[in-house]
């Protein structure tokens, strides 16, 4: 995997040459997260989360948009233990790096873009007891680097770019369960350049 993002990492310098028009700026958004297991011995529902970071952009009308923020997701699950409905909430921080791969098609002060891209997410904190009760906590231990994919659109209006994007995981974001997360992002971002 450190091959994975270093490739990443060099592709981005290289290509960096390539384009002609270059951007920085911050974003902030919100996200809705849901997390599902599939053997279905759990019911989720989705859990309302952040994110907030920086990104930057090479090219013009076909870019490389290379990010990376902070953000929070989770899920609530709901399971039977001891005869009783448990509810509770499963939230973890993250650090995701999208390289997204893009097209916009319009002015530099209003444009409309389309993105897709793989996320690289790394578990920074799991602040959650959900499964503190299980036999096997470890069981459902969640791991420190997913790769995850995204795909949506954007729209530029002079220095704000406003983002909807779709991502899901690529592979099971624990250890044991075979639980998958999906989430929908909603962001605003601001071109410092």
């Amino acid at each position: 995997m450190k091959k994975l993002i270093l490739a990443a990492c060099l592709m981005l310098i290289t290509s960096a040459g390539a384009f002609a028009q270059f951007n920085l700026g911050l974003k902030g958004g919100l996200n809705y997260t849901t997390i599902k297991a599939q053997n279905n011995e759990f019911d989720e529902s989705g859990v309302l989360g952040y994110q907030v970071g920086a990104w930057a952009r090479f090219g013009k009308g076909f870019y490389l948009q290379p990010e990376a923020y902070i953000g929070t997701k989770g899920s609530t699950f709901k399971f039977q233990t001891g005869g009783t409905t448990v509810e509770e909430k499963q939230k973890f921080t993250t650090l995701d790096v999208p390289l997204l791969l893009g097209t916009k098609i319009g002015t530099d002060k209003l444009n409309f873009r389309i993105m897709a891209g793989p996320s690289f997410q790394f578990n920074l904190d799991d602040n959650s007891s959900a499964f503190d009760q299980a036999t096997n906590p470890d069981f459902y231990k969640y791991k420190d680097f997913v790769t995850n994919v995204q795909a949506g659109a954007g729209v530029d209006f002079g220095n704000l770019a406003v983002d909807l994007r779709y991502e899901t995981s690529l592979q099971d974001i624990n250890q044991n369960d075979g639980q998958r997360q999906s989430l929908l992002h909603l962001s605003l971002g601001f071109k410092i350049f």
